[in-house]
């Protein structure tokens, strides 16, 4: 088994055939994580002039010229490919993959380390008339929608005009929920992605809640979010991923992944699980290591740069 470098068609063909498609997969994926500075490798196998199995690595710079290749949701991966991989990059120290599922890897030594993308999460499936995905909510969020409507919002795609009050409302979002924002031009590039869609609620002329989607092969998956601390009581964030559900309808999408619940998220997961999708643990994220000696050493010092950030940041 030879890696062969694919195509733009080629890779989204195939990755397009996969059950739930994984935008980050997409060709247009790996434009995106180019023009914020990564160096993205689009490699396959061949049998009888077919593509067998295509997949999209970003290469990651480490110290001293050193490197590691990062495989998010990516099917699976076996012994060959990683074999292969390890031939063609002579500067990786390690793969880190993100599988759908159970990787059977004997060859080499494999190390669970902390999730990129979070392993768990709930998709909704939309291969059904619309008004039974409405019915199979949970009755608070079905109530949660009609109160949003019944008080005004109104929900639809959103253009560059809105962005900035878009990124406002994300970083009033961010200092409530206390996570990290990437900066501006990280969202406004993941914006210029065909199948990304800024969605918009407003209520009373003003931008309140925000999403961005991306619709994919047969899935359509939610990658940020964003709500107005002010306007909390009108609902916005239940109308906006109706609306973001329906319009993945429109679009022919078989799924719907809410990405990302868990227990170090627990009014977001209690949220999300009011839509009733089918909850799904992938394995995990794991580091396949070719160079033990360097890979330890990257680890502590790893390690100690997390131990200064804390410092840094209390």
């Amino acid at each position: 088994m030879k890696l062969i470098e694919i195509n733009k068609e080629q890779l989204n063909s195939y990755t397009k055939k996969q059950k739930q498609s994984q935008f980050l997969q997409s060709w247009e994926w790996g434009e995106f994580q180019m023009s914020v500075g990564h160096e993205v490798f689009r490699l396959g196998t061949e049998e009888n002039g077919q593509i067998k199995f295509a997949f999209s690595a970003i290469k990651n710079k480490l110290p001293m010229g050193k490197a590691y290749l990062y495989i998010p949701r990516v099917s699976s991966i076996d012994e060959e490919i990683l074999e292969e991989l390890k031939n063609k990059f002579s500067d990786v120290l390690f793969v880190r993959i993100e599988p759908t599922s159970q990787s059977r890897i004997m060859k080499y030594e494999l190390r669970k380390t902390i999730d990129i993308q979070a392993s768990r999460t709930s998709i909704v499936d939309m291969n059904r008339p619309e008004e039974d995905v409405l019915k199979s909510f949970h009755q608070k969020t079905r109530y949660n929608i009609r109160l949003a409507d019944k008080k005004g919002v109104q929900v639809r795609v959103g253009t560059k005009n809105d962005f900035e009050d878009f990124l406002s409302v994300m970083t009033e979002t961010s200092g409530r929920d206390g996570f990290r924002l990437h900066a501006k031009e990280y969202y406004m590039k993941q914006l210029e992605i065909p199948f990304v869609e800024l969605i918009v609620a407003t209520y009373e002329g003003k931008i309140i809640a925000g999403n961005i989607v991306s619709f994919f092969g047969d899935m359509a998956s939610y990658i940020h979010g964003s709500s107005s601390n002010e306007y909390r009581y009108v609902m916005a964030p239940f109308a906006i991923q109706w609306y973001s559900m329906k319009l993945a309808k429109e679009k022919g999408m078989k799924y719907y992944d809410l990405n990302g619940i868990g227990d170090k998220w627990p009014g977001v997961t209690r949220f999300k699980r009011g839509f009733k999708g089918e909850e799904i643990e992938y394995p995990g994220c794991f580091d396949v290591i070719f160079n033990k000696g360097c890979y330890n050493r990257y680890q502590m010092l790893r390690k100690i740069r997390r131990m200064i950030g804390r410092i840094i940041n209390k």
